[in-house]
C-alpha cells in the first residue's frame, strides 16, 4: 500500500474507547502469556499511534515501531516524550522485505488483515526473530466483511484460526497457540479478536 489509508483516521483514532479498550485487553492477553523479564529489544509492527506500545513499554528496554502511515508515526513521534522506553519509528514496507536485524519479540494488533502475502509476512517475521523469539500477533476472526466501512486497503474479512495458525507453523513457529484476546463491539455487531502466539 503506497497511500496512506489512515490520514483521515490518525486525529480520531485514540478517541474511540471500544477501540482502546480492545488493545488494552490483547496488551493483558499478551503479557499473560509471556514472561518479559528477559525480553529487551520488541518490534510493534502496525504501530499505528502507538496503543499497544505504550501497554508494553515499561516492560522492556526498547520497541521499534513500524507503521506505512505517515500521519500514524507523526501522532506517535509527537507523544513518544511519553513512552516509557526507548522508540524508535521507522516508516517502512516490511511486507516487502524484512529488515536486516533481529528482535527478541514481534508484536501487532489489527494490522495482519491490511497485509496481501500472509505467508511471506510470516516468514519475514520469523527471518527478523532471534533464536527463542516470539511473535503475538491479534487480529480478526473471519467476519462477513461489515467490520469496516471502507474496505480500501483491506485484504482479508478476519482470519479463520487454522488457517492463521498454519501459516505461522509452515514459518517454522514452534509452541503455537490461539485464544480469543478480545471483541470489537460496534453498531452493526461484536467481532472477536484473537491473538496467535508462538516462538522460533
Amino acid at each position: 500500500m503506497s497511500k496512506d489509508y489512515f490520514q483521515q483516521k490518525a486525529n480520531a483514532y485514540e478517541q474511540d474507547e471500544n477501540r482502546v479498550k480492545n488493545v488494552e485487553n490483547i496488551a493483558n492477553a499478551i503479557l499473560n502469556h509471556f514472561d518479559f523479564h528477559n525480553i529487551k529489544h520488541i518490534m510493534d509492527f502496525g504501530s499505528g499511534t502507538g496503543l499497544l506500545l505504550e501497554n508494553l513499554a515499561r516492560f522492556v528496554d526498547k520497541i521499534t515501531a513500524i507503521d506505512i502511515s505517515t500521519s500514524m508515526n507523526k501522532k506517535l513521534a509527537e507523544k513518544s516524550s511519553a513512552v516509557t522506553c526507548e522508540l524508535e519509528i521507522l516508516e517502512i514496507d516490511l511486507s516487502e522485505k524484512p529488515l536486516d536485524r533481529k528482535f527478541d519479540g514481534i508484536i501487532s494488533s489489527m494490522t495482519m488483515h491490511h497485509i496481501s502475502d500472509i505467508q511471506k509476512m510470516f516468514n519475514n517475521f520469523y527471518h527478523m526473530l532471534h533464536v527463542n523469539g516470539f511473535i503475538a500477533i491479534a487480529d480478526l476472526e473471519l467476519e462477513d466483511g461489515d467490520f469496516h466501512t471502507d474496505d480500501t486497503g483491506v485484504f482479508h474479512f478476519g482470519f479463520e484460526p487454522k488457517a492463521f495458525l498454519n501459516y505461522a507453523k509452515e514459518a517454522g513457529f514452534k509452541n503455537l497457540a490461539f485464544k480469543s484476546a478480545s471483541i470489537a463491539h460496534k453498531p452493526n455487531g461484536d467481532y472477536p479478536i484473537f491473538l496467535l502466539t508462538g516462538i522460533k
